[in-house]
């Protein structure tokens, strides 16, 4: 791992994704993707991509600044900006857009990348 170090995923949430999150949910019908759902692609990016295999998520705090539409295919995005070998602490800024580039969230995410050998 190094500073700078990124990776990327998309992902497209349809009508039936959502159906099936608000049946585990509220249940009401949902015109959005719900939050949730977008935190989760940077959980999927941190445990299999970067840092990967035996990355524990320690924190996460996003602002979200746009809705994310139904059927759009959604841009996240994790960028290494502080790596702590000592304690085997990665700091990284997530962030997501939408397929115009307007950005649906942002923000920080702290793990301890337990096979990270420095």
């Amino acid at each position: 791992m190094r500073l700078g170090q990124s990776a990327d995923l998309r992902r497209r949430f349809t009508a039936a994704d959502l159906a099936e999150f608000a049946a585990l949910s509220s249940g009401a019908p949902l015109s959005q993707v719900p939050e949730p759902l977008i935190a989760a692609l940077f959980s999927q990016l941190l445990g299999m991509h970067l840092p990967g295999r035996g990355t524990h998520y320690l924190k996460q705090e996003l602002t979200f600044h746009a809705p994310a539409p139904v059927n759009a295919e959604l841009a996240a995005r994790v960028e290494i900006t502080r790596l702590r070998p000592d304690s085997q602490l990665v700091d990284l800024w997530a962030s997501c857009s939408d397929p115009a580039g307007r950005l649906i969230c942002e923000g920080r995410a702290l793990v301890q990348a337990t096979e990270w050998k420095p």
